[in-house]
């Protein structure tokens, strides 16, 4: 993920006909931390206790790792264009074949087998199940998947379905992208041809990876594809994508009785930078666009209080009715960890025209990151950074699983990503040494048990990712991979730190 510019993923759009989470409660539940967590002690690493049968697993995306970009009726993507497009990626690279998992798919399959991985989340490319966006299928994209799921399921991995992780369609793109609203159903028929052909093997379906992070990237500061810089097609595209969570969900559990959908978003703790009643505000303003926005809407038909002042809902283009379309609660709640985020209030500094900055933090530092969330992220430096320059904060993940099962009254959990680059390479004897990357996952993992152990309902922990690959609009400089890609000759070797992952899923404990 191209995790510096929108790793914080979360909403703040208004609530469907004045329905909405109480911003005062929510900030108060959000207080700052008295204390620095520090390094995680080697007894609390000993005690962590995982329940029987947690699923330890890996994930990663269709365009980051597929290749094949143009093989087999697969029509063009919006990334395929972007990232044909001089000046959009670091080193113009490509996704036209990354790791080469569409032809390679069984020796990656093989190496989660070996590391005693149970689940494994993937997701199908849009573009190659329908080249136009619409119509009937590409059954040689069908084919594919089908293979693929049955080879997962043999090495007796469960298949983890993200049913679309940003790469649309570019002949929808050219029909008006996401801000237009027909895409609710394209999306709709698109979740109903995979449950159909697939939903005897899969049970396990996300719908949407970061939904706040594709429409406010794309649409809202253009820094992604289709590279669109507007506030309202941001809002619009936002809307769009609800409609579409819950439109799916019924297209996917009318098509297979035995799935069950759930949610891949993107989240981070937003703590107040004082103890003001207007950063706590701020802070629960975040956390209502960035982290629980489509979430909010998926459980309850409505938007949490995510603006100052009166919402846009004309802008977003909410109809009476919308409520009911969107409302399709969850069977389970998955979610991204990787930083958190300190908050500050902007709502008494006047906006001078929205300014984005191209990043999902906020663009003018007087105003505010736009002029109707009002409120100022940054991302600290106060922990250690990774060499992509986030902050280590293990103690984050704690906060953000007790957070939302208190607010959701306990639901079953999936953690969908978490990870960390380091661009350590393989030594002389052919070994990848990365030991900052094991003491990530074994500090965040225990501080994931801590919060088990006070009652959250986790039952899973995807690390991201598997291997090496295309990070989005940073292309190849960054490695969040567990097994190191050579991506001229393909090569995969298995890092020290998926070693060792393999040891705890194995052991189903961190002191291993």
């Amino acid at each position: 993920m191209d995790r510096r510019q929108f790793l914080a993923n979360s909403l703040k759009t208004a609530a469907v006909a004045g329905l909405s989470l109480d911003p005062g409660r929510a900030a108060i539940e959000n207080q700052r931390p008295q204390e620095v967590p520090g390094e995680i002690s080697r007894d609390e690493i000993a005690r962590a206790q995982f329940p029987d049968g947690f699923l330890w697993g890996m994930a990663t995306a269709a365009y980051q790792v597929e290749g094949a970009w143009n093989e087999d009726g697969k029509g063009e993507s919006i990334w395929d264009r972007f990232t044909h497009t001089v000046g959009k990626v670091k080193g113009a690279t490509t996704g036209d074949v990354t790791c080469d998992e569409y032809h390679r798919y069984r020796e990656d399959i093989g190496i989660l087998k070996q590391l005693n991985q149970k689940t494994y989340r993937f997701s199908i490319s849009w573009p190659r199940i329908q080249p136009a966006g619409i119509g009937s299928p590409n059954m040689k994209g069908i084919d594919h998947y089908s293979r693929f799921v049955d080879a997962l399921l043999e090495a007796n991995i469960r298949p983890f379905c993200t049913i679309y992780h940003w790469d649309l369609p570019q002949a929808l793109e050219d029909r008006g992208g996401w801000p237009n609203r027909d895409l609710a159903g394209y999306y709709a028929d698109y979740a109903g041809i995979l449950a159909k052909h697939l939903g005897d093997r899969i049970t396990v379906w996300a719908p949407f990876n970061m939904p706040w992070s594709f429409t406010y990237m794309g649409y809202g500061v253009g820094a992604f594809p289709p590279g669109r810089a507007n506030f309202a097609d941001f809002l619009k595209a936002a809307h769009t994508v609800s409609l579409a969570q819950g439109e799916a969900l019924r297209s996917i559990k009318a098509a297979s009785s035995k799935a069950t959908v759930g949610s891949a978003y993107g989240m981070a703790p937003a703590y107040p930078k004082t103890d003001s009643v207007a950063d706590r505000a701020a802070a629960a303003r975040y956390h209502a666009m960035n982290n629980v926005f489509f979430l909010e809407a998926a459980m309850h038909g409505r938007y949490p209080k995510a603006f100052v002042g009166e919402p846009p809902y004309e802008l977003m283009g909410v109809r009476p009715g919308d409520e009911k379309i969107m409302l399709a609660p969850l069977d389970w709640v998955g979610f991204h960890y990787y930083n958190r985020r300190i908050v500050s209030d902007a709502s008494g500094a006047h906006p001078t025209g929205g300014g984005f900055s191209g990043t999902e933090i906020e663009a003018d530092p007087s105003t505010g990151r736009d002029p109707y969330t009002r409120f100022q992220a940054v991302m600290p430096t106060e922990g250690p950074l990774t060499e992509a320059g986030l902050e280590i904060w293990p103690h984050g993940i704690y906060d953000l699983v007790t957070r939302i099962s208190n607010e959701y009254n306990h639901p079953i959990i999936e953690i969908t990503e978490s990870g960390c680059s380091y661009l350590d390479a393989p030594d002389d004897r052919g070994r990848v040494p990365d030991a900052r990357r094991t003491d990530f996952f074994r500090e965040e993992l225990a501080e994931l048990a801590r919060a088990i152990a006070d009652g959250a309902r986790v039952r899973s922990f995807h690390a991201w990712s598997l291997m090496d690959n295309f990070e989005w609009a940073n292309g190849y400089t960054e490695r969040y991979g567990l097994a190191y890609v050579d991506f001229r000759s393909q090569k995969r070797t298995i890092k020290d730190s998926g070693l060792w992952y393999g040891r705890v899923a194995a052991a189903n404990r961190l002191n291993v």
